[in-house]
């Protein structure tokens, strides 16, 4: 297999995790969404907190697939200012990913 296949290939990769982690985190929005109506309308079992929960770890998953993308494009054309690119939203997503399991370990709490 010759580079620009394997290229293509990484690339490839790259935008089905990104997809992916949009997917997750699209998916997560509207089932929340979705939840919070059934709560308020027909009065379910669905607490505001095993939504948020639900919703969290949705965001949190979809991150990790978006984080694998970022790193997988970088890979293709590694300049200085990509890698610190990298670097930045990788870091911020990492954090926000922290936090917010750190919130949903909250809810399992209560």
């Amino acid at each position: 297999m010759d580079l620009p296949t394997v290229f293509s290939i990484i690339n490839i990769c790259a935008d089905l995790l990104g997809i992916a982690g949009a997917v997750l985190i699209i998916y997560g929005g509207f089932r929340a969404i979705v939840r919070v109506l059934l709560r308020e309308f027909s009065k379910t079992v669905y607490t505001y907190n095993q939504i948020r929960r639900d919703f969290t770890d949705k965001i949190v998953f979809g991150l990790e697939f978006l984080i694998a993308a970022d790193i997988l494009a970088t890979l293709l054309s590694p300049t200085q200012q990509d890698l610190i690119n990298l670097a930045v939203v990788v870091v911020i997503r990492t954090i926000l990913g922290y936090f917010l399991s750190k919130e949903a370990a909250e809810f399992n709490l209560q």
